[in-house]
């Protein structure tokens, strides 16, 4: 795979990771109806994607450079 490309999935991981903190925040405050539990369990398991996506935006990024 071409360094660019290992890049631009390095950033795309990279913004992943912070719409995943904020999609958290806001599944956590919105979704409280009809059972506030749930909204609560959904925002926590959508926020437990963003180590995910940094741990992948650290990976590809180090990938590019060892190519690049």
């Amino acid at each position: 795979m071409p360094s660019s490309t290992l890049k631009l999935l390095s950033n795309i991981c990279f913004v992943g990771g912070f719409v995943s903190i904020a999609a958290s925040i806001a599944i956590w405050f919105m979704f409280k109806e009809p059972d506030p539990a749930h909204g609560e369990r959904f925002g926590i398991f959508v926020g437990l994607w963003a180590p995910t996506f940094f741990a992948l935006s650290d990976r590809f990024d180090r990938y590019a450079q060892a190519k690049g």
